[in-house]
């Protein structure tokens, strides 16, 4: 266990040695180790030691909100006559915003921004994509593209052009996509801000969009980057409360020094293995725990309370025999396991043997 480690974990035995220190006063002192006499007070609290697997997890303040930042832009010079609300999810086939007098703009999938007119017999990395979303809309045939060829606008490009224009409300669609009229982005999108304004020009930044997955965005110091990697479980807890899994989808290389932070952090970033349990939070903080230690296997382990220290070093836990009768065993610690409030112990001990604890 390394230096940090071994600090981490003696500052939550000392803790929980303080705890109780009170009720076991005069406990440590070297008097016989079994107790008879006149009755005396009640058994006391005590919990089995056991063998199990255990991990210790660091708490880690963190952000839950949405993957990517970037602003839509618009290329009509028209006026904006409406926008969607921040925080409406716009896909495929979808009105974006409309100008003018309440023509749409629609959102298509594609990597390469729109920046001409699209009729007939042009061809095109830009046309291939439409025609791409025209089939994944069900608004043209993939066969007609196969045969023609997906990077060339066609009669079948024409014909679903029309049919998607008809489905938004385009009065008199003419079979073409005059720039403006559609915007490319690889995904579908969340409206996160608006930068246009209803009487606005449509021409430049309309929107602050993100994509529509949620990912938690974490500062790990440079201390903890070792303990990450690509692929690894954690758990997210959420500010309600509940918890749910997580794994970590990005680990910075680069670090960078933050007022808030006091130390050299890099950027660490969790997928939540189950979307729907964030429902619509964003911005809100959250804490992720990160499995640091993992025992090798079953290991003896006792409640961290029953851990009480000694002079003028060490710890003991405090064993119950037949009869009530108490011994002290030395134990050295291992790893602790908040999660449980256990902790790795070794000693003279085996499982099932009750050890001390604070009374509840």
């Amino acid at each position: 266990m390394s230096r940090g480690r071994w600090l981490a974990l003696a500052v939550v035995i000392a803790v929980a040695a303080g705890a109780v220190s009170a009720w076991r006063a005069g406990a440590l002192a070297p008097a016989a180790s079994s107790r008879s006499g006149p009755p005396g007070p009640p058994p006391p609290a005590t919990q089995p030691v056991v063998r199990e697997d255990l991990s210790a997890v660091t708490p880690v303040t963190a952000t839950l909100g949405y993957s990517g930042s970037y602003s839509v832009r618009g290329q009509d010079p028209g006026t904006l006559t409406w926008l969607p609300r921040p925080g409406t999810v716009i896909r495929q086939g979808r009105v974006l915003y409309r100008i003018n007098n309440g023509s749409p703009v629609l959102l298509l999938y594609g990597r390469v921004p729109a920046w001409r007119t699209l009729a007939e017999g042009v061809t095109g990395a830009d046309v291939a994509q439409l025609n791409h979303g025209l089939v994944d809309l069900g608004l043209a045939d993939r066969a007609d593209f196969v045969a023609l060829g997906w990077d060339y606008f066609s009669w079948a490009t024409a014909y679903g052009v029309q049919r998607l224009e008809e489905r938004r409300g385009v009065a008199d669609p003419p079979g073409s996509l005059s720039l403006g009229q559609v915007v490319f982005e690889p995904e579908a999108l969340r409206v996160s801000r608006l930068i246009g304004s209803l009487g606005g020009s449509a021409t430049g930044p309309v929107v602050f969009a993100t994509s529509d997955r949620h990912v938690v965005t974490l500062p790990l110091a440079t201390s903890m980057q070792s303990e990450v990697r690509l692929g690894d479980k954690v758990t997210i807890t959420l500010p309600d409360g509940a918890t749910t899994a997580g794994v970590v989808s990005l680990v910075g290389q680069v670090a960078t020094v933050q007022r808030s932070s006091g130390g050299p952090t890099i950027p660490v970033q969790v997928r939540l293995a189950h979307p729907r349990a964030a429902g619509s939070l964003d911005q809100a903080p959250v804490t992720v725990g990160i499995t640091t230690q993992t025992s090798p296997g079953p290991v003896l382990a006792v409640p961290v309370t029953a851990l009480v220290a000694r002079s003028p070093g060490g710890y003991v836990v405090e064993v119950v025999g037949p009869g009530n009768t108490r011994r002290w065993v030395p134990v050295t610690p291992g790893i602790y396991d908040g999660a449980d409030g256990l902790v790795q112990v070794t000693g003279a001990l085996t499982p099932g043997q009750r050890v001390v604890v604070p009374a509840t």
